[in-house]
């Protein structure tokens, strides 16, 4: 192997191992500056958010922990356009979102944005392949392809054709949140926010959320995931910690395996106990 292709491999081995210095190699997807947000309540603000500069980079799993109350899903929300701060900015590839009109953002969402949350939000009344085909509806007018890329979806996260049919309360929570998934990347989306999506199931149907969304990084797409659980973490290959509206540290792991976990989990869970978790 030639020196030039040697320095190559090891430069992309590290890059997958998630090495700390690397990240500054990769594409920023999202920006924010001096991002800041305060809420009105009775006769004082609350600052929940305080100037946070960060970046989140192009096909990262990245995780936002923090003790609740401490501003980690309010960061989400900026970050995908669902919220505006009250001062600062967000940047998604160099364009500032943050400033869009309602009915702007609205599109940016549906065009590059997927969302999970820990209540799946599914429509009662609607059967298990109408809620994903009308998300797709949303930016294709094409029933017939929406339909057959519904199908496909739901197949690849493990729905069976049996259940197409059912209107989703007569289905499993973790069933519902697989759906929820399949939503989440009907319009085929840059980024995937999951807001502890795995908060209200069981640890089985727990890790079946999260192997969907482990997979769907490893397909390319971007996803950050707010969680108060470690093993949810432990999927990420950056961890950022918000204590107080601010950023308090970060962790870089290696890529995710089930088989050689141990040396992450000790990293994460001394990280945290830094943190003060």
């Amino acid at each position: 192997m030639g020196v030039e292709s040697f320095i190559r491999n090891k430069f992309c081995h590290y890059m997958r191992k998630g090495d700390v210095t690397m990240n500054k190699e990769k594409t920023a997807l999202i920006k924010t500056n001096k991002l800041c947000k305060t809420f009105n309540q009775r006769d004082c603000q609350e600052n929940i958010l305080k100037n946070i500069d960060m970046e989140i980079y192009n096909e990262d799993f990245t995780v936002i922990m923090g003790a609740s109350g401490s501003g980690k899903s309010t960061l989400l929300y900026m970050l995908s356009g669902m919220d505006r701060p009250t001062l600062g900015n967000v940047y998604f590839l160099g364009e500032d979102i943050s400033r869009k009109s309602d009915e702007k953002l609205a599109v940016f969402r549906r065009n590059h944005c997927g969302f999970v949350f820990q209540q799946n939000n599914l429509i009662d009344n609607l059967t298990v392949l109408e809620n994903i085909v009308i998300a797709g509806l949303l930016k294709d007018k094409n029933i017939t392809h929406v339909n057959e890329r519904a199908k496909k979806i739901l197949s690849d996260v493990g729905i069976s054709k049996e259940l197409y049919d059912k209107e989703v309360l007569n289905i499993s929570g973790g069933e519902a949140q697989r759906i929820s998934v399949a939503r989440s990347v009907i319009n085929s989306p840059k980024i995937i926010f999951a807001d502890e999506p795995t908060g209200a199931l069981n640890s089985k149907a727990g890790k079946q959320v999260l192997d969907l969304l482990t997979r769907l990084n490893r397909e390319g797409h971007s996803i950050v995931l707010v969680t108060h659980d470690v093993h949810a973490a432990l999927r990420g290959n950056r961890v950022i910690y918000i204590k107080d509206g601010v950023v308090e540290g970060e962790c870089i792991l290696s890529e995710y395996t089930e088989e050689k976990n141990d040396e992450r989990t000790i990293k994460l869970e001394e990280f945290l106990e830094k943190m003060g978790w």
